[in-house]
């Protein structure tokens, strides 16, 4: 990692525990908040793909792949901001289900790691399985007892969480290759 990236993902990382924060100290009705900032985030990224295949992922091998990915992105962001008037837990649901997702990318990377050789295969492991755990849990609690803060507490944690994940990966040490 270079030094602008350390720092790019300090700020990131710094800025995602205040809006958890600030998620926090919202009244109970944030979802509209909740909804119109991660809306932007996917659009913004799904922009940034775009752009990226436009200008030079086109010409790559496997190209097409960026393409899907800023289509796919684009539409969940456009799908996510739909959802701004609907004050229900609907968009809190979704969003955990998403958190879901990514915590069961985190497990199947881990069995490559495994397989490749990785010695690191077990925090992944556990990363991503704790990640599943923690939503489907999130949810089942928030619809069996229908109290929509308990969604809103775990979405807050789980976005510090991210945010200090990404502050702790801004000091770790990168691994050089030494090619004799």
């Amino acid at each position: 990692m270079s030094r602008f990236q350390r720092i790019r993902s300090f700020i990131i990382g710094v800025l995602l525990l205040i809006y958890s924060l600030l998620l926090l100290l919202l009244p109970k009705d944030s979802y509209g908040t909740i909804t119109a900032i991660i809306a932007l985030v996917l659009l913004f990224y799904g922009a940034r793909q775009l752009i990226y295949y436009l200008r030079m992922a086109r010409h790559m091998v496997g190209g097409k792949i960026i393409l899907y990915e800023a289509i796919i992105i684009l539409d969940l962001g456009l799908f996510t901001y739909s959802l701004y008037d609907d004050r229900s837990v609907t968009i809190l649901v979704f969003l955990l289900i998403i958190y879901a997702f990514t915590g069961f990318v985190d497990i199947l990377r881990a069995f490559e790691e495994k397989k490749n050789g990785s010695r690191h295969w077990v925090r992944k492991l556990f990363t991503g399985s704790s990640m599943v755990i923690f939503a489907v849990a999130l949810v089942v609690i928030g619809l069996v007892l229908k109290n929509t803060i308990i969604l809103k507490y775990g979405f807050c944690l789980s976005v510090a969480y991210v945010g200090i994940r990404r502050i702790l990966n801004a000091f770790k040490k990168t691994a050089i290759v030494y090619i004799q």
